[in-house]
């Protein structure tokens, strides 16, 4: 039995410096699915009608970081010095690190986005479960 497709999304509101964790599964999280770092999608797919959402980064199961120079939706063992994924501790460390690929896979469990057009309501009026009568 397979499970469900999910991914965790952090989508950072610039205007506020406000993080709002929302949970993207089935259809949603498979429209996610092959898109790469710093692509633009629309904000349906996660409750937020009306707005845009850049894709800024992520992580797989493991907690391996995305990086968006490095092409296709594999893990890979880098050489690397002070960059995202690697902080050196002295001057000239370099380190071979595991760090995944720009394109969202089946085994990435956290998005990172931003918002770059809003919509008419605000973020938290979106997320808002609807009220029972």
């Amino acid at each position: 039995m397979a499970d469900k497709l999910s991914y965790k999304v952090v989508v950072n509101d610039v205007k506020t410096g406000k993080s709002y964790n929302i949970v993207v599964s089935e259809n949603h999280a498979a429209s996610l699915t092959r898109t790469s770092l710093g692509d633009v999608i629309d904000g349906v797919f996660l409750g937020l009608p009306g707005y845009k959402l850049k894709i800024t980064g992520g992580s797989d199961k493991n907690g391996t970081p995305m990086r968006s120079d490095l092409p296709g939706n594999k893990r890979v063992n880098l050489l690397l010095s002070e960059s995202r994924g690697f902080h050196e501790r002295y001057h000239g460390e370099r380190k071979r690190t595991a760090i995944c690929g720009r394109v969202i896979s089946e085994n990435i469990s956290q998005i990172n986005m931003k918002v770059t057009e809003y919509g008419p309501k605000s973020i938290e009026e979106c997320l808002q479960p609807p009220a029972e009568s």
